[in-house]
């Protein structure tokens, strides 16, 4: 018999002793509380408690669970966990099947926010730099893009929120090594629509290897890497709010993300310019002047795609750092 449906325990699940303790526990019988909240606990509860009838689970495996669930909010990293268990997308995958029903087609591709923004980031019209200069391993980037609605007409003064990792795969403030808001920026677009930043190549990053979040994939058997990356968050009124983020091409995770964020249409590729000639032709000369060489473009046009519907051209509400409730 497969070890896996061997039982040494008997299956007490479906007696009407345990549907009533369920049912108890869920506060069905209690005139106070979430109606919401009782049906979505009695589903949750009644799902772990067929799982332990249905593995077997003993009380050391359960206790050994709960120490880990201990852990992974003692440390804050329920958020870093879920995209790797591919909440995230999930929920991303909810949200593109609401906008096809709605017939609201068009714009570029959402994927995850990740759980590292911060509000408040200083802003600017048109361009910025967003690096403090003190990362002086770090190549040079200045990202550009255009942001246009779906029939291709520039939109004017939309907010572009960029933030991304360092050098060595790190946030500002999650990293207090870091000066406040260092690679966190916000930029209104131009007449145009256009944005400019002056920043640095950003490294992926991995989980902690000692983490309660890599403990985890550890049992699945899968690693705990992300690709170098760049987060946005896109709006302009009367087009549907973008969370979204690009990675660069070429890094050795792009295609292997354990947070499921890769998208085909965001896998942009990186531009080394070295030499004169180069930035000449891609009309970058008092760049190449300004940045020093050699300096890495990285172009990133949006699609904003129209809605009347005002819920949808703000971004969802979650907890973020140092954003109002």
């Amino acid at each position: 018999m497969n070890s896996m449906t061997q039982h040494h325990n008997p299956r007490i699940f479906d007696t009407a002793e345990v549907q009533d303790f369920l049912n108890t526990v869920s506060g069905f019988d209690k005139s106070a509380g979430s109606e919401r909240g009782k049906q979505i606990l009695h589903r949750l509860l009644s799902d772990i408690y067929r799982l332990i009838d249905d593995f077997d689970v003993s009380p050391e495996e359960f206790w050994q669970s709960v120490a880990l669930l201990n852990a992974l909010g003692k440390d804050s990293q329920f958020g870093l966990l879920a995209p790797g268990l591919g909440f995230d997308h999930y929920l991303d995958m909810r949200m593109d099947a609401a906008d096809e029903a709605r017939g609201l087609n068009g714009g570029t591709p959402r994927t995850i926010e990740g759980p590292l923004y911060v509000a408040g980031a200083p802003e600017s019209q048109g361009e910025a730099r967003m690096d403090d200069g003190t990362d002086t391993d770090a190549e040079v980037m200045w990202l550009t893009g255009q942001v246009r609605d779906t029939e291709g007409k520039p939109v004017a003064g939309a907010r572009v929120e960029i933030w991304h990792a360092d050098s060595k795969g790190n946030y500002s403030f999650f990293d207090p090594s870091q000066s406040e808001y260092n690679l966190r920026r916000t930029i209104l677009t131009d007449d145009e629509g256009r944005y400019r930043v002056r920043s640095i190549i950003p490294s992926g990053y991995g989980c902690p290897p000692d983490s309660p979040t890599q403990q985890v994939l550890d049992l699945l058997g899968r690693h705990g890497q992300r690709p170098a990356h760049i987060h946005f968050f896109i709006s302009a009124q009367g087009h549907r709010h973008l969370t979204t983020q690009i990675n660069l091409a070429g890094d050795p995770y792009t295609y292997d993300d354990f947070a499921f964020a890769t998208r085909d249409e965001l896998v942009v590729e990186a531009t080394r310019i070295e030499d004169d000639e180069a930035a000449r032709q891609r009309g970058l000369e008092a760049r190449f002047t300004e940045l020093g060489a050699p300096f890495t473009e990285v172009v990133f046009d949006v699609e904003l795609a129209a809605t009347t519907e005002s819920e949808l051209q703000q971004r969802h509400k979650r907890p973020r750092a140092l954003e109002d409730a």
